[in-house]
């Protein structure tokens, strides 16, 4: 799964890496982006690619009420084409949310130990998402614009540490998964399998991070577990 990740690269940095036509939202820091808040998010808007801040957790457009966005962080790529959650955006709706590294836990039950894990040079990468808007019935000129971000089975280099991990996507594979016109499933999904990244490296850091609180550069910094085990 992905439940926890960080996003720290300025506008003139994500524009480096990613397909970026104009920001409508403000770029800050955090490390420690934990569901429900806003995270940025590339996707098209007409002929543009836009990045801006969607709400972390997927409310589909019928859905009675906000509340099913906690339940709906993450999409397995397995139920993407079948699950009506996620059918119709699979299909039409789909984002990049860029992305600095992200957290796991492993270990007994209380004194689980967290890791911080990048690419193997460190530079910002993608998650493969998908996102909704969301009228509101009682005000049409309000709207939710929600995400989420697809997971897959673990690659062996990540296997120890939890048994999920995100799709993370190669540059080469930008244009077509956001290609709102692009509605071959059967390719998209060759993409999640076969095409996103599976080598990465990791390092054991502050439990502090278990706090959702605490947003710090210091949670990312390498903790020997031997120091950790007394708190």
């Amino acid at each position: 799964m992905c439940g926890r990740f960080v996003e720290f690269s300025d506008l003139e940095q994500l524009k480096l890496h990613f397909p970026i036509d104009q920001a409508l939202s403000e770029i800050t820091p955090n490390y420690n982006v934990a569901p429900t808040q806003e995270i940025l998010a590339i996707f098209r808007q007409k002929d543009l690619k836009v990045l801006e801040k969607l709400h972390w957790g997927l409310v589909p457009h019928w859905a009675k009420d906000l509340s099913i966005g906690y339940k709906m962080i993450n999409a397995r790529m397995e139920t993407l084409a079948s699950k009506p959650s996620f059918r119709d955006a699979f299909k039409k709706r789909r984002c990049l949310i860029p992305a600095d590294g992200f957290y796991e836990w492993t270990g007994e039950k209380g004194r689980k130990q967290p890791f911080f894990i990048t690419l193997g040079d460190e530079k910002p990468f993608a998650f493969a998402g998908l996102w909704e808007t969301r009228q509101d019935k009682n005000n049409q000129n309000e709207t939710y614009r929600s995400c989420t971000i697809i997971t897959r089975d673990s690659s062996s280099c990540l296997r120890d540490i939890h048994n999920r991990m995100p799709a993370i996507l190669p540059s080469d594979t930008y244009e077509a998964w956001l290609d709102a016109d692009n509605h071959d499933t059967k390719g998209l999904m060759e993409i999640l399998a076969e095409k996103t990244i599976t080598d990465f490296k990791f390092r054991p850091v502050s439990k502090q991070v278990n706090s959702v609180k605490i947003n710090d550069p210091l949670n990312i910094v390498f903790k020997a577990i031997a120091q950790l085990t007394s708190g």
